[in-house]
C-alpha cells in the first residue's frame, strides 16, 4: 500500500473487506492485487541483477525471486526483451538452466505472457481428466472475454488445433456443452439497468428445467448472463423453491458435469471466495498442489489477491500467508510467499 495515506483513512483490513466481491473494479487506493507496477523500475538494473544472480558460483535464488515477484507482468516482459537484446540469450532459457523443481516452474509461469501460461494450463487439463475439469472451469469462467480470446488464439497457434476441438475430444454430454459455451466467451456484460423481467423469465426457466432433456437450459443461463443478474436469479430461485440452485444442480446432475456446474456457480456468487476455497484445498493435500498454488497466485496477483486473502482468513480463520508458510517447503515457498505478500492479522 502506498505511503500517501490520508489522516482519516480506514485500516487496510476494513478497506479490503469493503471491496469484497468487486474483483474487477479499482479501489480508491489502487488495485485489489498484491502486485502492482514497480514505480522505480529500471530495466537495466534488473537485467544486471539477474545476470549476476545466475552467472556467479552459486545461483542467487533470492535475487531472482525478488526481481520477478516485484514487477508487473508487463514489466517482466520488458525485462525479458531487454535481457535478450543485451546478452543475446533468452532469459527464460537461462533461468531454467539455473533452477529446478517447483521454483523453476514458478519462474517459467512468471515470465510467460499471460495468454501463453493459460493456454498451456488449459491444454494440460484437457489432456488429463477428473480434477483437471476444475482447471478448465477456472480458466474459461474467470478470464475476461479479451483474455479468453487471446488464450484461445495462442492455444491454436501453439498446439495447431482449436481448443474447442480438444474439448470435443476430451468430454461429452452436458460437460462438453458447458465447456464449449464458456469457450465462446458470450457472457453478457454487467449493466447498471436491472432487467427484472429477464430475471423472472430465467427463474421460471430454471424451475421448469427439472426433467431429462432440459440440461441445456442450465448451461445456457449460467454461461450467458452476467454475474450480477445471475445472483438476483439465484436469490429469487431460492425464494420460489425453498432451496438454492446448487441444491438442484446436485440433485439434477451427476459426475463431472455436476462438479463443473457447482464450480461455475461458486465463481458467479463470489469469485474471490471461489479462489480462496481452491487455495485451501491445494494446501490441505498430503503434498501441496504447487501447480494450483502457482497458477492461482500468479494469475490473481494483479487482480484480486487481496480480496482472496480476506475471504480465506474470514472462512478458515487463518491467513493465507501463514498457511503457505506452514504447508509449502523448499525454494518455491519464497516465491509463493512473495506473491501472497503479507500476513493478515
Amino acid at each position: 500500500m502506498s505511503g500517501t495515506s490520508r489522516k482519516a483513512r480506514p485500516s487496510l483490513t476494513q478497506e479490503i473487506l469493503s471491496y469484497l466481491g468487486l474483483a474487477n473494479k479499482t479501489a480508491a487506493w489502487g488495485t485489489l492485487g498484491t502486485l502492482r507496477t514497480f514505480l522505480s523500475f529500471s530495466v537495466d538494473k534488473d537485467v544486471q541483477r539477474l545476470l549476476r544472480a545466475i552467472a556467479g558460483q552459486g545461483v542467487d535464488r533470492h535475487a531472482i525471486v525478488d526481481v520477478l515477484t516485484n514487477r508487473s507482468r508487463e514489466q517482466r516482459q520488458v525485462i525479458s526483451r531487454a535481457f535478450q537484446e543485451r546478452t543475446q540469450q533468452d532469459l527464460l532459457t537461462s533461468l531454467q538452466a539455473a533452477l529446478s523443481g517447483n521454483l523453476e516452474r514458478i519462474v517459467v509461469a512468471l515470465l510467460q505472457p499471460e495468454a501463453h501460461f493459460d493456454a498451456q494450463e488449459l491444454r494440460t487439463a484437457l489432456k488429463d481428466s477428473g480434477p483437471a475439469n476444475e482447471v478448465i472451469v477456472e480458466i474459461l469462467a474467470t478470464r475476461t472475454p479479451p483474455q479468453l480470446q487471446e488464450c484461445l488464439a495462442v492455444y491454436k497457434q501453439g498446439f495447431q488445433v482449436e481448443a474447442e476441438e480438444d474439448i470435443k475430444s476430451a468430454t461429452r454430454g452436458t460437460l462438453q456443452d458447458l465447456f464449449l459455451a464458456l469457450a465462446k466467451g458470450d457472457r453478457e456484460t454487467c449493466s447498471e439497468v436491472i432487467d427484472y423481467h429477464l430475471a423472472e423469465q430465467d427463474v421460471q426457466a430454471l424451475k421448469q428445467a427439472d426433467r431429462p432433456g432440459m440440461e441445456e437450459t442450465w448451461v445456457l443461463i449460467l454461461t450467458q448472463r452476467n454475474p450480477e443478474h445471475l445472483i438476483r436469479v439465484f436469490d429469487q430461485y431460492q425464494q420460489r423453491t425453498g432451496h438454492e440452485p446448487e441444491h438442484t444442480i446436485q440433485d439434477r446432475f451427476h459426475g463431472d458435469a455436476q462438479m463443473a456446474l457447482l464450480s461455475l456457480a461458486s465463481v458467479i456468487r463470489n469469485t474471490p471466495l471461489y479462489f480462496a476455497n481452491k487455495l485451501h484445498r491445494a494446501l490441505q493435500e498430503t503434498e501441496p498442489d504447487n501447480q494450483a498454488l502457482t497458477r492461482i497466485l500468479i494469475s490473481r496477483s494483479e487482480i484480486d489477491l487481496l480480496s482472496i486473502r480476506a475471504e480465506y482468513k474470514k472462512k478458515f480463520g487463518k491467513s493465507l500467508y501463514s498457511s503457505l508458510q506452514d504447508a509449502v517447503k523448499g525454494d518455491c515457498r519464497l516465491a509463493l510467499l512473495a506473491l501472497c505478500r503479507a500476513e493478515d492479522l
